[in-house]
């Protein structure tokens, strides 16, 4: 009797840490992430890159138009952190590095890269997505 309960003890105790290293695992990644990839973007001059890459392609262009008309209350989130930290959980991160690594070796157009990642978030987070992007390079 005492073993069966030292057993149930034992797996709540490694069920509530598992779930507190994901919570906050996720949550830390995310926001480690996020930091490192704004500094990156702001040192290296490649915000201006990626704006213009959005003005030169009419596609992207009109993606990127549709989160003017988007109502921020109605988003699931709203902030990079946030973003990060959906789309590591959604997508995945590993497949986050594998789409970076083939896009910019070339081995991956834009277009199959948004496609995979509309695949798996839902239409209201591709529009939060759009919102918090538009955000970032325009405002």
């Amino acid at each position: 009797m005492r073993l069966i309960k030292f057993l149930v003890v034992i797996a709540i105790f490694v069920g509530v840490v598992g779930y507190g290293v994901l919570h906050f695992g996720t949550k830390f990644a995310s926001e480690k992430i996020v930091d490192t990839l704004s500094t990156e973007l702001e040192n290296s001059g490649q915000k201006e890159e990626i704006k213009n890459t959005i003005e030169n392609d009419p596609q992207l262009k009109a993606y990127m138009e549709e989160a003017k008309t988007v109502d921020s209350s109605t988003l699931p989130f709203t902030t990079k952190e946030e973003a990060t930290k959906v789309l590591i959980q959604k997508v995945g991160i590993t497949d986050l590095n594998d789409m970076r690594v083939k896009l910019q070796d070339g081995s991956m157009t834009q277009e199959e890269a948004l496609q995979m990642v509309e695949g798996k978030l839902s239409d209201e987070e591709i529009a939060a997505l759009k919102v918090i992007v538009y955000k970032e390079l325009y405002e």
